[in-house]
C-alpha cells in the first residue's frame, strides 16, 4: 500500500509540474503578444499618417479634413443643402372637369397641417455653424457649384482645410462669404486660393471689415473672377487706391474682372478718384456700383472726364510711344537687329517700298521662258487629269456647291474652302485650274487667284503628314484682337494729347452719394459726348454708357439737366423702342 501511495504521489508531482509549465508557457506567449502589440501601437502612433487625398466630394472631403485636423464630431460645420423658396403652383386647369375637389368635413379637433412655406428647425440650430451648398443634382455629391458660409469665423486651420478641397471642386462657380472674421492673413490665403479653382468666376465677400484693407490681392493679374462683391467691408481712401491700381495701370490690366461692387463702403472722392485713374487704361469692366458712400461734385466731374475725354499724362504719352515703335518694328521686341534701310538707294521712294528696277534683261527673259514651261506643264496636267477620270470629281465639286450653297453658304466661301482644300491635298494650281474651267468656266481664274494668295510664302505639303496624321488645318485670317487704350486716335489741344474716354462701362450706380448739380452737368456732358462719338464712329464692342442710377443725391428732381440726362438714357436703353406717327398723326406705340 505504501508503494501504490508513493506511485501515485509521484505521478500527481509530476501533472503538477506539466500543468505548470503549460501555465508558465501560455503566460509567457501573452506577456509577448501584449508587448508585440504595444510596440506596434507605439510604432502606428510615432508614424505620420498618410495625406488625405480628395476626391472632389466636397461634403466627404470637408468631413474627413476636419477629423483629421483634430475636430471633435460635434464641432464639424455640417454641410447643408441651401434653402430654396418654394416655388409658384401651377395654375388650375380650365378643361378640368371638377377643378376644385369636394370639400370634405374637417374635425375641428384634429391639428392643422403644418403650412409647405417654410421649415421649421430645433432650437438654436440656426445659429450653428454650417455650410450652405448648391448642386446641379441633388442626388450626385460631385455636382456642387455655389458654397455659402454665414455668420462664423474662418480661421488659420479652416482656411488650411479649404485649400485642399475647394480646387477639386470641378463644378464650383461661385463662393460666398458674409461675416466671417476675416485677418489680412486668411484674406490672402484664399485669395491664393481662387486662382486653382477652374471654374470660380464669382467671388462675394461682404461684412468682413479689415484694418488693413488688403482687397487689391482679389483682383491680381492671375485673377480669374469674374464678378466680385465687397460691400460693407467699411473698405476706405486707403483700400479703394488699392482696387484702382489693381484694375489697372500704364502697363498692366485686369482682363477678366467684368462686374464689380464697391457699395455701402466709407471712401470719399480721394478712392473715387483713385478707381476712375484704374479705368483709364481698363476696357474690360462692364458694371461699376459706387452707391452708399462719400462722393460728392468733384468725384462725379472725374467721372465726367473719364466717360468722356481727358489728357494722356507724361508717363501716359512715353508708354505710348513706346507702343507705336514696337508695332513699328515688331521684330524690336524679340531682340532681332531691323531689317536694313534701302532708302539709300532711292531717294524718292520709302524704304518699305521695292523698286523692279534692278532686275535685267536677262532676269526678264528667263521669267518668260519659265512661263511658258508653266503654261505647257499646266496643258500636259490638264490633259491627264482629264484621262484619269477627274470628271467625276468635278461631278462631287459641283454637287458639293450646290449643297453648300442651300445650307447658305455664299460664293466667296466655297472659293475660299476649294482653294484651302487643294492646298492641303498637295495638288498643282494648273489641275486645280483645269477642273474649274472644265465644269466653271470663268471661275478658274478666281479660284486661281485663291490659290496663290493661300500658298503665298508656304509650303504646300501633302494631306498627310511622315507620320500618317492628317495636316493641320490653316488659321483663321481675321483674328479680333483687343485694342490698347493708348493706341487710339489723339487729338493735341494746348500741347497735350487728348483720348477719348471709357466707352466700356454700361451700367454705373452712384446712388445715395453727396452728388450736386455741378456732377450731374458733368456727368451729363459726359453722355452727349459719348452718343456723338458713337454717331460719327461706331464700335462694335464699346456702346457706352446705358444706365445711370443717380437716386437719393441731392439733386432736385425738377433740374433741367437731371431731365435731360433721363431722356437721354431712356434712348440709350436697349430694349427702348421709339413712338411712331401714324399717317393720321396719331402717336402709336410699337412696343408689344
Amino acid at each position: 500500500m505504501s508503494e501504490a501511495g508513493d506511485a501515485k504521489g509521484v505521478f500527481a508531482s509530476a501533472a503538477k509540474k506539466v500543468k505548470m509549465g503549460k501555465r508558465v508557457e501560455k503566460a509567457l506567449k501573452e506577456k509577448a503578444a501584449a508587448s508585440s502589440s504595444q510596440e506596434a501601437t507605439e510604432e502606428d502612433a510615432n508614424k505620420a499618417p498618410e495625406p488625405y487625398t480628395c476626391i472632389g466630394h466636397f461634403d466627404a472631403d470637408f468631413t474627413e479634413l476636419c477629423r483629421r485636423a483634430g475636430l471633435p464630431p460635434t464641432e464639424i460645420p455640417p454641410v447643408v443643402l441651401r434653402a430654396k423658396r418654394p416655388g409658384t403652383p401651377p395654375p388650375p386647369d380650365p378643361k378640368a372637369k371638377d377643378p376644385t375637389p369636394p370639400e370634405e368635413p374637417v374635425d375641428v379637433a384634429e391639428e392643422e397641417p403644418k403650412p409647405k412655406t417654410y421649415v421649421t428647425k430645433e432650437k438654436y440650430s440656426y445659429f450653428k455653424p454650417n455650410i450652405q451648398v448648391e448642386m446641379e443634382h441633388e442626388e450626385k455629391p460631385a455636382t456642387v457649384t455655389e458654397i455659402y458660409i454665414r455668420g462664423w469665423k474662418i480661421d488659420d486651420m479652416m482656411v488650411d482645410i479649404f485649400r485642399n478641397c475647394f480646387p477639386t471642386i470641378e463644378k464650383l462657380n461661385t463662393i460666398n462669404l458674409w461675416n466671417v472674421g476675416l485677418t489680412d492673413k486668411t484674406l490672402r490665403d484664399l485669395a491664393a486660393i481662387f486662382p486653382q479653382c477652374p471654374n470660380l468666376k464669382n467671388v462675394s465677400i461682404e461684412g468682413n471689415p479689415i484694418a488693413e484693407e488688403p482687397w487689391a490681392c482679389l483682383i491680381g493679374d492671375d485673377s480669374l473672377i469674374v464678378n466680385l462683391s465687397l460691400r460693407h467691408n467699411e473698405i476706405t481712401d486707403r483700400g479703394a487706391s488699392g482696387i484702382g491700381a489693381a484694375l489697372s495701370t500704364v502697363t498692366t490690366c485686369n482682363k477678366n474682372l467684368i462686374s464689380l461692387n464697391l457699395s455701402h463702403n466709407k471712401f470719399s472722392d480721394v478712392g473715387a478718384e483713385a478707381v476712375v485713374k484704374g479705368l483709364r487704361m481698363n476696357r474690360v469692366l462692364l458694371c461699376l456700383s459706387l452707391a452708399s458712400n462719400k462722393i460728392t461734385d468733384k468725384g462725379a466731374v472725374k467721372f465726367g472726364e473719364l466717360l468722356s475725354r481727358f489728357p494722356l499724362t507724361h508717363e501716359e504719352v512715353v508708354e505710348r510711344r513706346k507702343l507705336l515703335s514696337d508695332k513699328g518694328s515688331p521684330d524690336r521686341g524679340t531682340g532681332k537687329s531691323p531689317p536694313p534701310s534701302r532708302r539709300a538707294e532711292s531717294k524718292d521712294r520709302p524704304g518699305s517700298v521695292r523698286s523692279g528696277s534692278h532686275l535685267d534683261k536677262g532676269d526678264k527673259k528667263r521669267d518668260k521662258s519659265s512661263k511658258k514651261k508653266d503654261n505647257k506643264h499646266e496643258k500636259k496636267n490638264e490633259k491627264e487629269d482629264a484621262g484619269k477620270g477627274n470628271k467625276t470629281v468635278v461631278m462631287m465639286d459641283s454637287k458639293k456647291d450646290k449643297d453648300e450653297g442651300a445650307k447658305g453658304g455664299t460664293k466667296k466661301d466655297d472659293k475660299w474652302k476649294k482653294g484651302a482644300k487643294a492646298v492641303m491635298a498637295g495638288g498643282s494650281r494648273s489641275s486645280i485650274v483645269g477642273l474649274n474651267t472644265s465644269r466653271h468656266g470663268s471661275r478658274a481664274s478666281l479660284v486661281a487667284e485663291t490659290v496663290n494668295k493661300t500658298t503665298k510664302g508656304k509650303k504646300t505639303t501633302s494631306s498627310k503628314d511622315k507620320k500618317g496624321g492628317a495636316a493641320p488645318e490653316s488659321e483663321s485670317p481675321d483674328m479680333v484682337e483687343a485694342i490698347n487704350p493708348l493706341l487710339d486716335s489723339v487729338e493735341s489741344i494746348d500741347g497735350q494729347l487728348w483720348i477719348p474716354g471709357n466707352r466700356s462701362i454700361i451700367n454705373l450706380n452712384l446712388s445715395r452719394n453727396e452728388i450736386g448739380e455741378a456732377g450731374l452737368k458733368s456727368l451729363l456732358l459726359a453722355l452727349q459726348y459719348q452718343i456723338t462719338l458713337a454717331n460719327l464712329a461706331p464700335h462694335p464692342a464699346l456702346k457706352g454708357l446705358m444706365r445711370l442710377s443717380l437716386g437719393r443725391n441731392p439733386i432736385r428732381a425738377d433740374s433741367e439737366a437731371y431731365q435731360k440726362l433721363q431722356d437721354l438714357l431712356l434712348t440709350r436703353d436697349p430694349f427702348y423702342k421709339p413712338q411712331a406717327k401714324s399717317p393720321d398723326g396719331e402717336v402709336q406705340s410699337l412696343v408689344g
